[in-house]
């Protein structure tokens, strides 16, 4: 993916030429469209120029220099390769190194520049306006240089398209294919454009009824380019093609497709300077406090995303000198760096998702669900059944979002407590166990589920409860992994402890049990339960980090630890008897145990369930986010058999009776199969092998020696690096271990695609802290190499990769980070 900004302009309008096959008539259009607007539009003069990013052939035939002779415009071309087939072969061939075939980076790159250029020369040069015509090589899906489709290199610009259609026989087909395949990307597909020829196909005809019927889409039909060239010589067919084009740039067709180009142009620029005040008077945001949202240009404006990336309208806060410079492209690219409240997995716009959502929305639409099954949810569940390798599940429940699948797993342990303890939970107070500083969503029950906190303790209905316990956490601190008891609690959890490597703090054969940690935890118990006579329904825990409790590492032994006492606990309080024990080779004692894995789960933590770090198995599992690879909203429960009977009844009434509308929607369901594939062939194949190798290099020295008594020749491999029990990073380990340095920095957390960054506050860390603010904002607004969105929690920054991105991008985005912490620290 390429990190450019979008071509907008206000005075300087860049439209992309597409064919919906190759010998369309491209050129001839891009010559008629340069000569209709030179001749003025709307009372206003343009400077024309006229850019093919990549061509093929001899230089005889270089379609520049075409257009140069009959408009006497400016005229480009970014890579010429002489061979006269596809521009993926013509580069192969004529390239001494594969190096040397341009990717699809440095093409957009070079293509952006051009635009900027000529931009920026209309803006200092004159009153005039310019126009771009950037005209593509062959069809929408021709290949670039590189292999990848034309349509998905240059998808990071997003210039309104114009798709000449295809008039020879079977072009009905192709150039609604390509329409189809410009939208499904994302484009603005302006206008298709046909070359009337007269002939018994009648393409024109057709696809003027179809795309105005079916799309909305305007057809233009252009008179014939003539057919009578045969036979003559280079000066009398320059001669008639001279005729020709001075005659058809006055057309009455072609003078609309141009007005309507720039009339779009004019729309487009009105919408996106208007977006932010329309919806600073008509949106209520999430987690937002609008008395701080004072002016509408605190409101961001996206335009559109790809990749890793957002294009965000340009403000005067984002400029340097406090002004808007109009010679710039209007959006700018900023890094996601929260993976869009952490769903974003296979990258903004992802082609192929959109196609697999297209083909399940074209199948099915949305069926319900009740008693009922269709294949994209069969299939996903038993997916996730077998990628979360845990024996005790055997049934999924299908929910909307991660809040109410939490809920609906509340409800699941709860239920199969009461039953089997004989508690009537209808009238006696029911709580869960968890962790303090735990989140698991803004619904009430999954609210209920947390301690009191900034969250919840202004809704009114919230009445929390449970219990939560304290608990030690761990940390990179001045280059020293640590185990931190909470400030006072030495006594209960021990002093700090320190690890020479983040694997250490997880290597459970090491550390074995804790015996102090049980006490504690068997001593809390029993006060709560035998003395106080507390009932709980189920414990609930978020693995190894709490994410909105503020990217929290929670030490793993603790939690294995108390899901361990959990299980062997007796819940009935003094005066009850000790139930029977429930029948199954996995069946739940003690309390069922939760895990709300919708933040850490499906490789978030660069595995597929973030349950195998504490090498626990839950009775319940929940996920959401990352399950459509960022596409669309799903979520699921996962349950255990002995679970699962604790709704089995003759009544209606003892059914889980939870559902949605959109319950297991095919289309949520069929993206999700085919992202939890990709992110599954990620995880076995060799996409993430450089990050796994960064974070292996220094810290297997020690377990190579051991390994070399055993082979001579261990090395790292893609296949050694497959362990489950090997920790690693998207972001660079000299980077996290830097950072664990700096004098702003009171400790650091990578695992995965998150980092977490705990900034220093003298006034007390928490999400009353504004210490994160400033940095925030500069990594956002101050110009650098790259500029980031990222979200805080109190004191707390963090970032997140997704699925797709590669050390390339996130080096950038590391040196940016270090960058402006060194800054706001002068």
């Amino acid at each position: 993916m390429s990190r450019v900004p979008a071509g907008l302009w206000k005075k300087y309008i860049a439209v992309q030429i597409y064919g919906a096959n190759t010998d369309v008539g491209k050129t001839v259009f891009s010559t008629l469209l340069g000569l209709r607007v030179k001749h003025g539009l709307k009372r206003r003069k343009y400077q024309i120029q006229y850019i093919k990013p990549v061509s093929t052939g001899p230089a005889s035939d270089r379609d520049d220099d075409y257009v140069r002779r009959y408009t006497g415009q400016t005229v480009s071309t970014l890579f010429q390769f002489k061979d006269p087939v596809s521009p993926h072969i013509a580069a192969r061939d004529s390239a001494r190194d594969p190096k040397d075939i341009p990717n699809d980076s440095f093409l957009n790159h070079r293509l952006h520049q051009q635009l900027r250029n000529s931009a920026y020369a209309i803006h200092h040069k004159s009153d005039d306006w310019g126009f771009g015509i950037v005209e593509t090589a062959g069809g929408v899906l021709s290949p670039g240089p590189s292999g990848t489709p034309q349509a998905d290199i240059y998808r990071s610009l997003r210039l309104p398209a114009v798709l000449v259609g295809d008039h020879k026989l079977g072009g009905i087909a192709s150039t609604i294919s390509a329409a189809e395949s410009l939208i499904m990307r994302g484009y603005d597909l302006d206008a298709v454009v046909c070359f009337d020829d007269k002939s018994k196909y009648q393409n024109g005809e057709y696809l003027t009824r179809y795309f105005n019927d079916k799309m909305g889409i305007p057809v233009y039909n252009i008179p014939w380019i003539p057919n009578n060239l045969d036979g003559k010589d280079e000066r009398e067919e320059q001669a008639l093609m001279k005729q020709y084009y001075e005659k058809v740039c006055k057309d009455r067709e072609v003078h609309n497709i141009a007005a309507r180009i720039v009339d779009r142009h004019r729309k487009r620029i009105e919408n996106i300077d208007s977006m932010a005040s329309r919806t600073h008077k008509t949106i209520w945001h999430p987690f937002t406090q609008h008395k701080h949202v004072e002016k509408a240009e605190d409101v961001l404006v996206f335009d559109s995303a790809y990749g890793d990336y957002f294009q965000v309208k340009r403000t005067s806060k984002s400029e340097t000198s406090g002004e808007l410079d109009d010679s710039l492209p209007m959006l700018y690219p900023a890094f996601d760096g929260s993976a869009s409240w952490w769903t974003q997995g296979l990258g903004h716009g992802n082609p192929r998702l959109a196609l697999e959502a297209a083909y399940a929305a074209g199948r099915y639409g949305h069926i319900m669900f009740a008693g009922a099954t269709h294949e994209p949810a069969l299939k996903l569940a038993e997916h996730l059944l077998e990628g979360l390798k845990n024996p005790r599940l055997t049934k999924v429940f299908y929910t909307d979002d991660g809040s109410t699948a939490t809920e609906v797993g509340i409800k699941m342990g709860v239920r199969a407590a009461c039953k089997h303890y004989g508690w009537d939970g209808s009238k006696e107070a029911i709580g869960v166990l968890g962790l303090k500083g735990s989140y698991h969503g803004d619904t009430i029950g999954a609210m209920d589920a947390s301690e009191p906190c900034v969250f919840n303790e202004k809704v009114d209905w919230y009445r929390g409860r449970g219990y939560w316990f304290d608990y030690p956490t761990y940390k990179l601190k001045g280059g020293r992994w640590v185990v931190e008891p909470p400030a006072g609690m030495e006594e209960e959890f021990g002093p700090v402890q320190q690890f020479a490597e983040q694997d250490d703090i997880f290597d459970f054969d090491a550390r074995g049990q804790s015996p102090r940690y049980e006490a504690y935890i068997e001593k809390t118990l029993d006060r709560l339960v035998k003395r106080e006579g507390k009932k709980f329904g189920a414990l609930v825990m978020e693995p190894v980090i709490l994410g909105a409790g503020g990217m929290i590492f929670v030490d793993p032994l603790f939690q294995q630890s108390l899901a361990r006492v959990v299980r062997r606990y007796n819940f009935a309080t003094s005066s009850e008897a000790a139930p029977p024990a429930i029948e199954g080779g996995h069946a739940w004692t003690g309390l069922p145990v939760m895990f709300d894995e919708v933040f850490t789960g499906l490789y978030r933590l660069g595995r597929f369930s973030s349950a195998s770090f504490l090498e626990v198995h839950p009775d319940i599992s929940v996920h959401a986010k990352l399950l459509t690879g960022g596409l669309l909203p799903l979520s699921i429960t996962a349950a255990s058999d002995s679970i699962f009977q604790a709704f089995w009844g003759d009544e209606k009434s003892e059914a889980l009776l939870h559902g949605h509308s959109y319950t297991a929607h095919p289309i949520g369901s069929h993206v999700a199969n085919v992202s939890l594939d990709r992110m599954d062939n990620y995880y076995h194949g060799s996409k993430w092998y450089q990050f796994k190798r960064d974070w292996k290099e220094v810290q297997s020295q020690a377990t190579s020696t051991r390994q070399d008594k055993r082979d001579k020749t261990w090395k790292i491999t893609p296949n050694n690096l497959q362990t489950e029990s090997r920790l690693w990073s998207f972001w660079g380990k000299e980077f996290v271990h830097s950072l664990s340095h700096h004098e702003r920095v009171d400790h650091v957390n990578a695992l995965g695609s998150t980092l977490a960054v705990s900034l220093k506050d003298k006034s007390g860390a928490g999400y009353t802290s504004s210490a994160a603010i400033g940095l925030r904002d500069s990594l956002l607004f101050d110009h650098s190499k790259v500029q980031i969105h990222s979200r805080i929690l109190g004191n707390v920054i963090y970032l997140m990769a997704s699925m797709t991105t590669t050390q390339s991008q996130l080096k950038t985005v590391e040196e940016t980070f270090r960058q402006k912490l060194d800054a706001i620290s002068e």
